[in-house]
């Protein structure tokens, strides 16, 4: 079953989708475009479906927005987007970024994701949320 669409965008890496959480402004579809940059696939901006199905959380566009991702400054960009991704990552942009943060997993519908906070303006925030989606692989 769908549930309404949380503010995110999401993108896969690898087979896994990675949920950037913020508000408006917060940085998440200039992190996409960078993580897109370097392989990704868009799966949804701004906002995503996510279905639980057989323990997994599923990413999904909604309709209206499938396959597009408003960049500041040019408007609303197509691009190839990837749909039915299960979720392995939430990455929060609106918390401080602890030096030496413990480990946590967020509840999404009854599914424990492992999340992180990042700084999406840092050069090497796409590097971190590779290196944490990793994590979360090898946790999971």
């Amino acid at each position: 079953m769908s549930t309404p669409p949380i503010h995110a965008t999401t993108v896969a890496i690898d087979g896994a989708a990675v949920l950037l959480l913020g508000p408006s402004g917060s940085g998440k579809s200039d992190l996409a475009l960078r993580l897109i940059d370097r392989g990704a696939t868009l799966v949804s901006d701004d906002y995503t479906l996510l279905t639980p199905l057989d323990g997994q959380l599923i990413a999904n566009a909604p309709p209206t927005i499938s396959g597009k991702i408003e960049v500041r400054g040019l408007g609303i960009v197509a691009l190839d987007r990837i749909g039915n991704v299960p979720v392995m990552l939430a990455v929060r942009l609106d918390r401080p970024v602890e030096r030496m943060p413990s480990q946590t997993r967020a509840d999404y519908h009854g599914i424990p994701i492992y999340e992180v906070a990042i700084d999406p303006f840092e050069l090497s925030a796409p590097i971190k949320v590779e290196l944490a989606l990793r994590h979360a692989r090898e946790t999971a």
